[in-house]
Formats: structure tokens, sequence, C-alpha cells
């Protein structure tokens, strides 16, 4: 895992309170973390209810909601937030869900240890063991007619400009 040195980054930073949740108290991220929050070099700030709304319904087209969790849906409406206050946000993040909804968001993001994604993906979910089909935003997490977990595939993908 990388661990990213806020300290080492000129440009105005800001997360939202549940990144904090995550980190393990007494590593050095943590340590990080606190010495940028205290430095004034982060800023912690919640995002507007409209624009976690709106990531949810950019995510649920996609296919990326019971990939994303809570903190990469807030993380993502703090993204969208800040660019349309003016500012050009730039997510530093290996996970390629909160990569494809920023994508979709025309929202720049950049890798730390991975090589990041190559195409914008739509998903489809289906049953493994039965075949059964379902939209991207299904809402059960297993299927209607055997109960088996429901898995994900990409339904088509288009390159990344």
């Amino acid at each position: 895992m990388v661990s990213l040195d806020p300290s080492t980054i000129s440009e105005n930073q800001y997360t939202v309170p549940m990144v904090r949740e995550e980190i393990i108290e007494g590593t050095m991220p943590w340590v990080r973390f606190k010495t940028a929050i205290g430095s004034g070099k982060l800023k912690v700030r919640k995002p507007d209810k409209e624009f976690l709304e709106k990531v949810k319904a950019i995510a649920a087209t996609a296919g990326e909601t019971f990939f994303l969790s809570d903190t990469d849906q807030q993380v993502l409406a703090l993204a969208l937030q800040l660019k349309t206050s003016g500012y050009s946000p730039l997510i530093a993040t290996d996970d390629y869900s909160i990569q494809n909804v920023a994508n979709l968001m025309s929202i720049e993001f950049t890798s730390l240890a991975t090589f990041g994604i190559r195409f914008q993906l739509k998903w489809i979910r289906y049953c493994p063991a039965c075949h059964k089909k379902y939209p991207a935003d299904y809402k059960s997490k297993k299927c209607k007619v055997c109960g088996t977990e429901l898995k994900r595939k990409p339904l088509n993908k288009s390159h990344i400009n």
C-alpha cells in the first residue's frame, strides 16, 4: 500500500471526515494525516447532500453502487462540489470504482500504485449459478431465483480520452 504524504503537496487539499475513520491510529499514514490537518495543509469538509445524491445517481447508472463505500461516495461528492465551485479537483486513488465514477463526472484522478483504469466501464450484475442477469442498479446482493450472491461483469466499455 502506498501512503500519500499531504505535506509534500503544495496545492489545496481536501478530504471528508469519514477518511479519518479509515486510517489506523498510530500508523505513519495517521501521523501524516493529523500533521497535515494541524498545519492547515489538509482541510476536512463534508460534501453537501445534493452532490452526494448526484454521485449516487451516477454510480447507479454505471453499476458501481455496491462497490463504493460511503466514504468513497463522499470523496466523489466533495470533488464534484469543488469542481462546481471552480476548482480542478484531482482524486488520488487506486480504487477502480472511484476512478470509473470520477471519469463519468469528468473529474481527474491519479493512481498511486496501479496503472489506473483504461476504459470507462458499464456493468451488469449476474448470478454465477443460474446465469440470470440483473440491471447494474439492482438493489439486492442475492439472486431472486436461486439465492446465490451476485457478481458483476462489464456490459460495455469505451476508451478513456
